[in-house]
């Protein structure tokens, strides 16, 4: 065994081939079976490649391990497996865009053909070439409580990735574990629930990764403020001062030009975080996605824009919580993705929490005072429409600006995740 896995035998009706052959053969009828102990039945590991119609059973898969959980909230099922009514294409459909650059497969974890977890593995090529790595990804991992199958998941995960010739394998993540992505494994603050595209996780994933042998990569942060206290009299101060030493003007997103808006956020985004970790451009693409995703639930007060000297240099992005709407309800009518978005657009202008989620300031403008002044003005218009909570998130362990900074606001950390990493 390795990492503190159990070891998994491959069996396949292509054993007659050499090894070399079988890693490029699609087999969706791959298997892997994990040692085990006592009397109860070995994992059942199958591979469930992209495009295989069993991706409904791995997303399926989390609405049963978290029935009853008051604090999950999940993506809609649209968002993962398309829906041609709503127009959405599903990152888990080799129509979505994500697979242009990425390789990805699936993984479900069966006993006694009852399943009992899943993982994705993947390796996203655009990321590789930007920082010259050879890393791949899991994902999409959920498990029972049962480290055996936790284990066998994470193997199978590890042999497809090390097949593609990578050296690193890092998540978890949904795909990936770039900046921009949904990913992280929480470790504290199990109590609350995640603001949109935050995870939520049983305390007993952080305690499977480690006993696999899975290390700390990196912890991102999340705070959570008041907005219904007012904002100190130092930030009003700065704001102030920036205001009377340099030639700034701000402004909030403009609907009439929507879409060229959220692009300047996204660019400007794009130049704040370049030297961050794990950072990857979100490209024209994605931003046109993100714009199409926010339209519904935005307001145009809570997004604004600093320029010195007509030049943009920061952007606050805040936006309503959406997962306060969406969040299950575990009700005799359910909780499809129709009854969830029936509840956001008649809860969407009462959704007391926002989260903050572009706070950017491009470099050389960093200490001129434009962040205090766009908190501040986002504070009073927070206040004059109900909002009561912003979760500022996520926010990387050694980013010590930004934590500062949310301090100063007022904030206090209540949530963190982890990445992990393991050398393959």
């Amino acid at each position: 065994m390795r990492h503190g896995a159990s070891s998994a035998t491959l069996i396949s009706f292509e054993e007659n081939r050499t090894t070399e052959e079988a890693r490029h053969i699609t087999m969706p009828q791959t298997e892997h079976f994990a040692q085990t102990s006592g009397n109860r039945p070995a994992p059942r590991i199958v591979e469930i490649p992209l495009g295989d119609p069993r991706i409904k059973d791995f997303v399926a898969f989390h609405w049963r391990l978290y029935k009853g959980d008051p604090f999950w909230t999940p993506q809609l099922n649209a968002d993962l497996l398309g829906n041609k009514l709503l127009g959405t294409i599903g990152l888990l459909t080799p129509e979505n865009p994500y697979h242009k650059t990425a390789s990805a497969t699936h993984f479900m974890a069966y006993r006694d053909d009852r399943p009992v977890g899943r993982i994705s593995a993947v390796v996203n090529r655009r990321y590789n070439e930007y920082y010259g790595s050879k890393i791949g990804n899991f994902g999409f991992f959920e498990v029972e409580e049962d480290y055996e199958a936790a284990a066998a998941l994470l193997d199978a995960a590890r042999d497809w990735i090390k097949a593609q010739g990578m050296d690193t394998m890092r998540g978890p993540g949904e795909y990936g574990n770039a900046t921009h992505e949904r990913q992280a494994c929480l470790i504290d603050g199990f109590d609350t629930p995640p603001a949109v595209e935050l995870t939520h996780n049983p305390p007993y994933y952080r305690e499977f990764f480690e006993r696999y042998g899975l290390q700390k990569a990196k912890d991102y942060h999340a705070y959570l403020l008041d907005l219904t206290k007012p904002s100190s009299e130092r930030i009003t101060q700065i704001a102030e001062l920036a205001q009377a030493r340099r030639n700034i003007t701000t402004r909030p997103v403009e609907m009439s030009r929507f879409v060229e808006d959220i692009r300047l956020v996204i660019s400007l985004y794009n130049q704040a975080w370049a030297d961050n970790w794990g950072f990857l451009p979100i490209t024209e693409e994605e931003a046109d996605a993100l714009a199409e995703s926010l339209k519904p639930i935005i307001d145009p007060g809570l997004v604004r824009f600093a320029f010195i000297d007509g030049e943009p240099v920061a952007v606050l992005g805040t936006f309503p919580d959406p997962n306060w709407a969406l969040r299950p309800r575990w009700k005799w009518y359910g909780d499809s993705d129709a009854v969830r978005l029936a509840r956001l657009l008649l809860m969407r202008r009462h959704i007391p929490r926002v989260r903050l989620m572009f706070f950017g300031i491009v470099p050389g403008h960093r200490r001129s005072g434009v962040d205090a002044l766009l908190f501040k003005e986002i504070h009073e218009y927070a206040n004059t429409r109900g909002y009561t909570t912003c979760d500022i998130s996520m926010l990387l362990e050694d980013n010590d600006l930004v934590l500062r900074a949310s301090e100063f606001m007022g904030g206090h950390r209540y949530k963190t995740w982890r990445i992990f990493d393991l050398p393959l």
